[in-house]
């Protein structure tokens, strides 16, 4: 399945979203993972706290976080959500990102390589990341993916 479908099935993408922190955005990105039942309550806060022992080492110059946690802590089935914010956000102290990309994955091997692998060639096209940035709706989104 790909990070579009996924995305459409579990109503996962937030656009225009203002957050006050990154702490904000985490728990945003994380709402719609929980309530479809894609993750536990815990999983957020477990994003939360690896940012803040490792580092936000999840943020990419383009402007992409793409926070995570290990699947242990709380994943129930693969999953991502997509959240655009309207102004970007430092992540602990990191370069300042607009899009957010959560993921979560069920085992360490899907987690690397079809998680990040599948993020990477999706957002690896400043075109694509520009328009994405200018969408005005969920339907626009899911045409640029």
């Amino acid at each position: 399945m790909s990070i579009k479908q996924v995305l459409q099935e579990a109503n996962a993408i937030q656009i225009g979203v203002r957050v006050s922190d990154w702490r904000q955005a985490i728990a945003l990105a994380a709402q719609p993972l929980v309530s479809g039942g894609y993750i536990d309550a815990s999983y957020p806060e477990a994003v939360i706290a690896n940012t803040l022992t490792h580092g936000a080492y999840y943020v990419f110059e383009e402007g992409i976080a793409i926070p995570h946690a290990r699947p242990e802590s709380g994943v129930v089935k693969d999953c991502f959500s997509l959240l655009l914010l309207a102004e970007p956000v430092s992540f602990d102290g990191s370069d300042k990102a607009d899009i957010v990309i959560m993921f979560g994955a069920r085992d360490s091997n899907a987690h690397i390589e079809e998680g990040i692998r599948a993020i990477v060639s999706l957002l690896d096209n400043d075109e694509r990341l520009a328009r994405l940035r200018q969408a005005g709706s969920v339907a626009e989104v899911i045409d640029i993916l």
